[in-house]
């Protein structure tokens, strides 16, 4: 298991997570983000960021074999997806958001995309056992 990798992608996600989901206009007009007209769907984007690192969590410290969070491939797939919907808004959609704004969703979608990579690399960069010549 890759304990630290899935840990540190709890930790991003519940620092994205939980100040949108308790404040998400408050954090939005902080970051130079599009101020939504309600909180609604940055405080339902905040929920979901928080259930996922909690899902990570339970994934890492967890000693029962019968009990298993958001495993590693799980967290690939949440982070290739968030990263390139994201990357494509900042590159296909006029934004009307400040500079800030801008670099900030930038850092984040950079962020995501190459903990993506290093947890693929991690899981499957080294040989494969299945073809070793040792039975």
């Amino acid at each position: 298991m890759n304990s630290p990798l899935l840990l540190f992608d709890a930790i991003i996600n519940l620092l994205l997570g939980l100040p949108l989901m308790l404040a998400p206009r408050t954090v939005a007009t902080a970051l130079g983000l599009p101020l939504p007209a309600s909180g609604f769907y940055p405080g339902i984007l905040g929920a979901v960021l928080t259930g996922v690192s909690i899902a990570l969590l339970i994934q890492v410290f967890t000693r029962q074999p019968s009990m298993t969070g958001l495993g590693l491939e799980g967290a690939v797939c949440i982070n290739f997806l968030g990263a390139g919907a994201l990357a494509g808004w900042l590159l296909f959609v006029d934004l009307d958001i400040p500079l800030r704004g801008r670099l900030f969703l930038w850092a984040v979608a950079l962020i995501v995309l190459s903990l993506s990579i290093i947890e693929i690399r991690s899981r499957f960069g080294g040989k494969s056992k299945r073809f070793s010549s040792n039975p």
